[in-house]
């Protein structure tokens, strides 16, 4: 956002890229559409925490899949209308998402649900959505490295291989193998794969999606047809890290499989200065570092107020 000044030049006002819409003007653009998902899909759907329901979903969510469907359907013109002034003819590529924000945010709720809501559109019935968690180095080569502690970070990251993965995909390959990563073993599994095959649409999920390009170099946002940031203010998405934290030390991290076991047996006080430490320790910095200042650059932003609930959208002028 910047100042500029008036015709008269006497007053500033704010000059800025994005339309902003509150909830209700969002939730009527689309009020006749019917809702796909029962309450039942939607406790699935959502993440530890979360408070998605019905209403969300019909007030927020279907409307933008609407507005992704019309992206979709609009870059299937181009398309063709490139093709036909090339005087050729080829298989049109995935439309390719990318859904950025902080640990605890919500992100990964928001991308399950539009990969359900999407896959209900008739141009688009083949939604795949891959996580950037499994292009994290190993523990062991974080470990060498010495950066173990910035788990997260984009260095954290192989990024060489992520964007490998990407452009394969938006190439039109007929199939691509993506790392699998275990949130119980914190850690890359060794020989398991996920594998995407030619989808209508890849959902792209993580915490440095957006991140810019070094100079000279190209960076998965630059493959992105759509970019989603999920914003809420600092002490808010603290908040959910914290509540998400102690639910994982009652249940998950009893498992003794679990990388987090060691904090299962944690008093309830030890257990939320866990929390409050790994939250001002690393995740408040990536957040305050590297996640927040590219929310400028996706095409719309989900602004999310302390109950989880969206409370207005912006969206990219065109």
């Amino acid at each position: 956002m910047s100042l500029s000044r008036t015709a008269t030049g006497s007053t500033p006002v704010h000059t800025t890229p994005f339309v902003e819409i509150d909830r209700a003007r969002w939730a009527s653009l689309a009020p006749n559409m019917q809702n796909p998902l029962t309450d039942a899909e939607i406790v699935q759907l959502r993440g530890l925490g979360d408070r998605m329901d019905i209403a969300e979903v019909a007030e927020v969510y279907l409307p933008l899949s609407r507005l992704l469907s019309l992206y979709v359907a609009n870059a299937k013109k181009l398309h063709d209308s490139t093709q036909s002034f090339l005087g050729e003819s080829s298989a049109r590529t995935p439309f390719v998402i990318g859904v950025a924000g902080s640990v605890a945010a919500g992100k990964s709720t928001v991308s399950r649900l539009l990969r359900e809501l999407m896959a209900r559109w008739p141009d688009t019935p083949r939604v795949e959505l891959i996580t950037t968690d499994g292009f994290l180095y190993p523990n062991e080569e974080l470990e060498r490295r010495g950066i173990m502690h910035r788990k997260g970070f984009p260095e954290a990251y192989d990024r060489r291989s992520l964007l490998r993965f990407i452009t394969e995909v938006k190439s039109g390959a007929d199939e691509v193998r993506a790392p699998f990563y275990s949130h119980m073993q914190y850690n890359i599994v060794p020989d398991a794969s996920i594998v995407v095959r030619r989808p209508d649409v890849l959902i792209v999920e993580g915490l440095n999606v957006l991140q810019p390009a070094l100079a000279g170099h190209l960076t998965i946002a630059d493959l992105f047809d759509f970019s989603i940031y999920v914003d809420a203010r600092t002490d808010d998405i603290a908040h959910w890290f914290e509540e998400r934290f102690m639910a994982l030390q009652r249940g998950a991290f009893s498992n003794p499989n679990s990388y987090f076991n060691v904090f299962a047996e944690l008093s309830e006080q030890e257990a939320r200065d866990k929390a409050r430490y790994f939250w001002t320790e690393v995740n408040e910095p990536n957040l305050r570092e590297n996640i927040r200042p590219t929310r400028a650059r996706a095409k719309l932003v989900l602004r999310k107020e302390r109950d989880h609930t969206v409370s207005k959208v912006l969206l990219r002028k065109i």
